[in-house]
Order: structure tokens, then sequence, then C-alpha cells
């Protein structure tokens, strides 16, 4: 077990952890912040994306003793009021299904914006590819991320 001090979503944490322990667990299991799914533990489907310092990264994969002084976001930080322009933009479009991918799929699609404000359809599906939905929202994920471009230009 070793020491960790944490910024997530804006707040210091300090969790005493295995170093290999995944960022994913310390979020979930130590800080209560359960809005990060475990999916497939691989980091390959993309449902426990969080963002670090502005980069979308695989949490499940992650181990807490690489993150240092790195800020760490999740979906709960993401907006206050879950009026972030990717946000507002999944509810228009109703991309939401069974909802057990949403959180690391808007995670990436944010991050993604923040590099790319103005994407093409195929550097939409080339920035969401391993990000993985079970109920096939596709064709709404890719058409909410081209209206919260428009939100944010």
């Amino acid at each position: 077990m070793a020491a960790f001090s944490l910024t997530v979503n804006g707040k210091k944490h300090e969790v005493n952890v295995d170093p290999e322990t995944p960022v994913l667990w310390v979020l979930r299991d130590h800080l209560d912040l359960v809005g990060t799914k475990y999916g497939c533990g691989i980091a390959q489907c993309g449902a426990c994306t969080i963002h670090l310092d502005g980069r979308a990264m695989r949490s499940c994969v992650l181990p807490v003793s690489s993150v240092g002084e790195q800020k760490i976001t999740t979906i709960e930080g993401l907006s206050k009021n879950g009026d972030h322009p990717i946000q507002k933009a999944w509810l228009e479009h109703d991309v939401p299904q069974c909802g057990y991918c949403q959180a690391g799929q808007i995670m990436n699609a944010a991050a993604f914006l923040e590099e790319n404000p103005d994407p093409t359809d195929e550097q939409i599906e080339e920035a969401m590819n391993g990000n993985i939905c079970r109920c096939g929202t596709y064709l709404r994920i890719k058409a909410a991320i081209k209206t919260a471009a428009q939100i944010n230009s």
C-alpha cells in the first residue's frame, strides 16, 4: 500500500492503495465516483474512459501510480449541471439506450472535440472507434458529436 494524492474533478483526494490499482477502482471503490463504468478490464470497450489532463484515457488499465500530478476528470466532473455541449447533444439525439457505455462515450467525445472542434464524419468515426455501444447507437452518437461541435463554434 502507498499513499497517493489525486486531483479529481478539481478536488484533492488522498488514497492509500496498492500502486498497481487501476484508477477505475480508485474512483469507484475509494472515492465513490461510480459514473465511470467497468466494461472489459482490458481497455477495449471504452466504458471506463476518463480525462487525464484533458486526454481521454482508459482507466481500467491505468495504474494509480502513473497519474502523478495530472488532473483526473470523470463524467461527474465534466460539467456541474450536465450542460456540457456533448451532454446536451446526447439528449437532443436520444443517444442513451441502456446507458452503460454513455459516460465513456461522452468523455471520449468531449476530449476529441477539444482537439478537433470541427470534425468530419470520418474523423468522428476514427476517434470513437473502440468505444463500444452494445445497443448500437453509433449513428446517433455521431450525430450528437456533430451537433456538439456546432454548439461549441
